[in-house]
């Protein structure tokens, strides 16, 4: 039995042996069945041995890679419903493939060498290429080459080989006919298909989705363990030698840490992933190193009364299959790793707006799909081919890209009032800073209540909280900008190592004030103001962080000089990635963000936006280390700026010490804290006086306190906390303490005996217990 990873000492593994084989599309075929709560179906791997010529290379920093001419076509049009092959249900397997959690191995007997799936860290990622992990097939002495997934919480029925070679014609892509050897055939005709240039992106996906429903032509021997799926082909010495394309029919289980099976605020059942604490591997078997860039393509079948919700570049729409089920299919074209995938499927309501304004009628003029664009050429990408976004004329100019709100149907209102006034102006936003949108249309979900998080940006989609819709706009707009920041820093932009996660949340963070700034249309000065009064809630917040968390877990680059290192095989790990603590920490949110705010204040906040959208140009649709963004960054920094700046300095100061960086002490202890901090803080200075002073008569209940401030027309006598010889304050007049981000300092200063605050000045926008 395998002894399970201890979570508040062990980190995350990443098993798969990428060095060896990479996969470079994923199609899955997946039925949602809400009253057992399985996902159950089948999942196809597309393979390519991997060229190391096109890899970063462990503890090579450099970016260079070789630049490919790139498809102008663009990628937003919707797939034709693929080509459809029966298949077999899963249900009808016969006994000898079983339905337990592990498979037969060599003659029937589980394979249990390596099982207890708890080496050292370090060992047990990089242990997967030794021979204990490969079964002798008897032939003189020699091992067949394992294929290894990362796998959890998954029942795996059977793994098959797929005979691509069934598919009608399909012959296209054998450039040998004369081949003799079946399997090579088979192999050469996967190379083709998933190296096809990227004008030829749709046929590309027309032929994987009927590459996925050939039939199998053989049963590979396969095992599970703890956090991984291995897989081998008697005979098949070598990755080049092993079927590159393998269908692995499985079901999920209610439990699986990446799948979310609960019910949404009406009372509807639903389910959604999560994709953390262990990414997607507990929805399908797959290869997570971030290394692992693949697309994949999608069909999911429901009841009819469900919406299936999912990253993917066409807004999909359902397909009647029979009566009472429905059939949704999605793809993508750009490269992404594995982790980055999401689905939602559930009762969810599209919120549209009571009447269509001009401003919406705009933005779908704004839109475009591949029959009207143009599709002149912009510049020369230096990523992976695929059709760029970046490359498309129209795309480039497309300020607001198509969207969509859904919610249960009980917070429709909340949304058409909140939420969905809010996604364009945001977009526009993003798109003025930043300019090309990386995907070609967005989902906003607001997710059920048991959501862990205030929000998640996945491709195509985003899952906001409910939490989201209270109050007025300040708190939805200003994370929506966060997550629609994620686009650039996070999905088009991902980190070579997943430890390095303030390449993501610290740009997402830093970014969000300069998006909510313009999505307002504030003027520069109250821009700054609004931005100062956030730095001094986020500078009190870590402070709070570093005192009540562990040292270890406060620096941002816990690998130092081995970020970015893999083993032989390919494998990692992610340091503290089960490490329960590190749910709740925002070190790498706020940290990365006063990195980001001192290097623009270095450089000048409109060069430093300049420089951005220089350095998304240059690195989308890749992954980087931190020195690749502060080594393009120095250099777009004046000699006479730099002060003594390097890489190395920051790596020593920022990112790879605990605590408060040292010049950010400096920075906080030198500089003055901003007015509008100041005006709070007289005011809630002046409010702990009041409520310090003697009680004539015993204080009446809260909500008839909140009554009488808040509602002073009702004709009742105020209350006696308001200091006297003061007016009520109205209704209207709550607004502006919101409008400036104050809830947030109120909060952190309030006695904890004051029931309300009220702003005499300013105005109120929150009452606190």
């Amino acid at each position: 039995m395998d002894r399970k990873l201890d979570p508040s000492r062990d980190d995350l593994p990443l098993m798969a042996n990428t060095s060896h084989i990479l996969v470079k599309h994923y199609a899955l075929d997946l039925e949602v069945d809400f009253e057992s709560q399985v996902m159950e179906g089948t999942i196809v791997l597309f393979f390519a041995p991997d060229d190391p010529e096109n890899r970063f290379r462990k503890k090579d920093s450099s970016t260079e890679e070789t630049c490919q001419s790139e498809s102008s076509e663009a990628c937003t049009a919707r797939m034709p419903e693929p080509c459809h092959v029966p298949g077999t249900s899963t249900r009808t397997f016969s006994s000898k493939t079983g339905y337990n959690d592990f498979a037969m191995c060599g003659k029937g007997e589980k394979d249990t060498s390596g099982k207890d799936g708890n080496h050292d860290n370090w060992e047990q990622a990089s242990g997967i290429s030794s021979s204990k992990y490969c079964c002798d097939t008897g032939n003189h002495g020699s091992e067949d080459f394992v294929l290894v997934l990362d796998c959890c919480d998954l029942s795996v029925l059977k793994v098959e080989e797929v005979d691509v070679a069934a598919v009608p014609g399909i012959e296209k892509f054998t450039r040998s006919p004369k081949l003799t050897v079946v399997s090579e055939l088979r192999n050469q005709i996967v190379h083709e298909l998933v190296t096809l240039p990227a004008d030829r992106w749709r046929e590309q996906l027309d032929y994987f989705a009927c590459c996925s429903q050939a039939p199998g032509c053989g049963e590979l021997l396969f095992d599970t363990d703890t956090w991984s799926l291995q897989i081998r082909k008697r005979g098949a010495q070598t990755a080049t030698d092993f079927p590159h394309a393998v269908r692995i029919w499985y079901r999920t289980k209610p439990q699986g840490r990446s799948v979310t099976w609960t019910s949404d605020q009406s009372g509807r059942p639903c389910v959604y992933t999560m994709g953390s604490p262990i990414n997607n591997r507990a929805l399908f078997p797959c290869q997570e190193p971030p290394v692992a860039m693949s697309t994949w393509q999608a069909t999911v079948r429901a009841a009819a009364s469900f919406v299936v919700l999912m990253s993917g570049e066409n807004s999909a729409k359902p397909t009647q299959l029979q009566e009472g089920c429905s059939s949704w299919h999605y793809y993508v074209t750009m490269p992404m790793p594995a982790s980055t995938f999401t689905i939602a499927v559930g009762s969810w309501t599209e919120v549209k707006a009571e009447t269509c304004s001009s401003n919406d009628l705009a933005a779908e003029r704004r839109g475009f799909s591949p029959s009207d664009a143009d599709f002149g050429c912009v510049g020369v990408c230096c990523h992976m081919e695929y059709p760029c976004r970046f490359q498309n004329a129209s795309a480039t100019t497309q300020e607001i890209i198509p969207h969509r709100v859904f919610a249960p149907v009980c917070l429709q209102g909340a949304c058409q009032g909140t939420l969905l006034p809010l996604v364009p102006p945001c977009l526009s936003a993003a798109y003025s800073v930043l300019r090309t949108h990386p995907f070609s249309r967005l989902d906003v979900l607001v997710v059920p209540a048991n959501f862990p998080s205030l929000g998640m940006a996945s491709p195509h989609i985003i899952f906001l909280s409910q939490s989201m819709l209270t109050g007025r706009s300040h708190l939805c707009g200003t994370r929506l900008c966060h997550e629609i920041a994620h686009a650039w820093f996070g999905l088009a932009i991902g980190a070579r190592d997943w430890t390095e996660e303030w390449l993501s949340e610290g740009f997402a963070t830093h970014l969000e004030d300069v998006f909510w700034a313009k999505a307002q249309q504030l003027a520069p000065h109250e821009a700054r103001e609004q931005q100062e009064l956030r730095a001094c809630l986020r500078w009190r917040r870590l402070q709070d962080e570093v005192r009540s968390s562990p040292e270890e877990m406060q620096v941002l680059r816990p690998n130092k000089e081995k970020t970015g290192c893999v083993s032989d095989s390919g494998s990692s790990v992610i340091k503290h990635g089960l490490n329960p603590e590190k749910v709740f920490m925002q070190v790498h949110y706020l940290k990365g963000y006063f990195l980001l705010r001192f290097l623009a204040r270095r450089l000048g906040d409109d060069t430093y936006l300049s420089f951005l959208r220089k350095f998304v140009l240059t690195f989308h649709g890749q992954l980087i280390l931190s020195q690749d963004f502060l080594q393009m960054l120095l250099e777009n920094i004046p000699e006479e700026k730099r002060l003594e700046l390097s890489v190395e300095s920051i790596f020593r100061d920022w990112l790879e010490s605990s605590g408060i960086p040292q010049p950010l002490q400096t920075e906080r202890q030198a500089g003055a804290e901003c007015g509008l901090a100041r005006q709070v803080g007289v005011e809630v200075e002046k409010w702990s006086r009041v409520n310090r002073r003697p009680r004539k008569r015993k204080r009446r209940g809260t909500e008839e306190v909140f009554e009488k401030v808040i509602h002073p027309e009702s004709g009742h006598e105020s209350s006696d906390c308001r200091p006297q010889g003061e007016a009520p304050v109205t209704l209207e007049a709550l607004n502006f303490l919101e409008y400036k981000g104050l809830h947030e300092y109120l909060c952190l200063n309030l006695p904890k005996f004051c029931y309300l605050v009220i702003e005499m000045f300013l105005g109120i926008s929150a009452v606190f217990n």
